[in-house]
């Protein structure tokens, strides 16, 4: 039999806790490719459990190779800061979110429509 015809069949009892909480088993976590999020659905009267997949080009992977490319960036020392660069994403649009959550309600610094586009004609 096949190995991935074996593992989609494959069973592992696992204990819930009383906060609804409970582990993946590590074989499962890591053949099915789990980072930090997953994406939980009902199906057929059965919970699935799904790793995210993120779209190509949604966290700006071209955009950052693109910029590290033309910086003279390659190898080793590119494949570093990529991952370095690529880290500060996150981070960034939560901080931007912040901000214009803090600006919809008046608050902290934030540029008019004006002030960024110019005075419309």
């Amino acid at each position: 039999m096949a190995e991935s015809a074996q593992t989609l069949y494959e069973q592992k009892r696992v204990t819930i806790t009383s906060k609804r909480q409970f582990t993946i088993p590590q074989k499962f976590y890591t053949a099915l490719g789990f980072a930090r999020e997953a994406v939980c659905t009902i199906q057929g009267g059965a919970l699935v459990i799904k790793p995210v997949v993120y779209a190509p080009g949604g966290d700006f992977s071209e955009h950052i190779l693109a910029d590290l490319i033309a910086e003279g960036f390659s190898g080793e020392e590119l494949l570093t800061e990529f991952k370095l660069r690529q880290a500060k994403v996150r981070p960034a649009v939560k901080a931007m979110l912040k901000d214009a959550k803090a600006a919809a309600r008046g608050e902290g610094e934030y540029a008019t429509y004006e002030e960024i586009f110019g005075a419309e004609e």
